[in-house]
């Protein structure tokens, strides 16, 4: 099983996993590093968590392949403002075809009908 919390970038931001999944969900417990604009969440780790749920949702589609695969394209679209609080965010592996992966993801703070970010993830798998 692969462990988001591998990441040198995933440890920082001591992201776990919330829910196994399917769908995966991780959490971000909120720290005051974490301040963008004042009393916002940064963008940057909204979208650094939902990109790693991404991938690890990926990664566990692929274990015990040999695959390897790498971003094509991550597009995020910002909804409302992250509040300093812990956020979440899933993902949902749309399409595993033979050489891409498409992937959505979202995350929320306290209600997760209203998302505060959404992400598109194109991937390219190499296996080989």
């Amino acid at each position: 099983m692969i462990d988001p919390r591998l990441s040198p970038f995933a440890r920082m931001l001591a992201i776990e996993v919330a829910e196994d999944g399917p769908p995966l969900i991780l959490r971000m417990p909120y720290r005051p590093f974490m301040i963008g604009a004042p009393e916002r969440l940064h963008g940057g780790a909204v979208a650094g968590l939902m990109e790693l749920a991404g991938s690890t949702a990926l990664a566990r589609a692929l274990e015990g392949s040999d695959a390897r695969f790498k971003p094509i394209s991550v597009t995020v679209d910002y909804l409302r403002a992250g509040a300093p609080a812990d956020c979440l965010a899933e993902a949902r592996i749309i399409r595993l075809g033979r050489r891409i992966a498409h992937i959505e993801c979202h995350a929320w703070q306290d209600d997760r009908g209203r998302p505060i970010a959404a992400a598109r993830m194109n991937l390219l798998i190499d296996r080989a």
